[in-house]
């Protein structure tokens, strides 16, 4: 079944789209699971869903709009949260809220029928074209040259932002630029899986890794490891669940991949609770 599926040219790139995200997914989750701001990757993304709806009210790409609005919601967020108070959950919930509700605003005020919609909510893996495949692999060296770069740095403001700023290092900068990372990693991602499906894929697999390592280049390694398990497991279980002839896939691979990696978190924390009292 698995080598008749990668014959097929639109199983081929979905994989190929699937494993790329993966690797964004794995690495940015990382910092998300490390520094716990897990409600980031819902805020982010809702907050770009007002992006999309302004794309389709005034003419412009969709993505772009959602790009715009990620990133100035991300730095709202850090400086909202380091220089007026409140508290970083409250900031998030506010931008969750404020994006969501000027989306459907501006989808409503759009003249004519909106194509696509529900794509950027659920995403549209199966439909995904080599161009964005491109995207996200470029997504992806983006993220790589920027930790390579900033590892250590980020690493120290992941785990104590205090003794960070003890030693000198741009903290605030760091936080920043962490969180437009994820803005736009978030914003490429959701074409793919969908604005719903990635919260999961940027919190689940660095989650289980954060069961059995508490180093940081460890935590990457599992979690890409178990995002690429769980989304090409859901792509195969998706096809070998479609119609005798392969021609389509009856169930949706995201949502699939998404329940797979939250039973292998339930079977990780009492395995690792298991080997705890072991």
């Amino acid at each position: 079944m698995m080598l008749e599926a990668l014959t097929l040219p639109f199983f081929q790139r979905v994989l190929i789209a699937g494993l790329l995200a993966s690797l964004a997914c794995g690495v940015l989750g990382t910092f998300i699971v490390a520094k716990r701001i897990s409600s980031i990757s819902g805020g982010l993304a809702h907050a770009a869903f007002g992006g999309v709806g302004l794309g389709y009210l005034i003419g412009i790409s969709p993505m772009l709009g959602a790009a715009g609005f990620g990133v100035l919601s991300a730095l709202a967020i850090g400086l909202g949260a380091r220089r007026m108070g409140a508290g970083l959950d409250t900031w998030i919930s506010i931008l969750w809220a404020l994006g969501m509700a000027l989306g459907i605003v501006f989808v409503a005020l759009t003249p004519g029928y909106v194509p696509d919609l529900m794509s950027y909510l659920f995403g549209s893996l199966l439909f995904v074209s080599w161009h964005y495949v491109l995207l996200v692999g470029v997504l992806d060296l983006a993220i790589a040259a920027v930790v390579l770069c900033l590892f250590k740095e980020l690493q120290a403001v992941s785990f104590d932002e205090e003794f960070s700023e003890v030693m000198g290092l741009p903290v605030e900068k760091l936080f920043l630029a962490l969180l437009v990372l994820i803005a736009l990693g978030i914003v490429t991602l959701i074409r793919v899986v969908g604005v719903i499906l990635v919260i999961a894929l940027l919190t689940v697999p660095a989650a289980i890794a954060r069961h059995w390592t508490a180093d940081l280049r460890r935590m990457m390694v599992v979690a890409i490891a178990v995002s690429v398990a769980c989304t090409s497991a859901g792509l195969l279980l998706s096809y070998s669940l479609g119609n005798p002839s392969g021609a389509a896939l009856s169930l949706p691979p995201g949502p699939l991949a998404i329940l797979l990696a939250v039973a292998l978190y339930a079977l990780s924390g009492v395995a690792r609770r298991v080997a705890g009292r072991g």
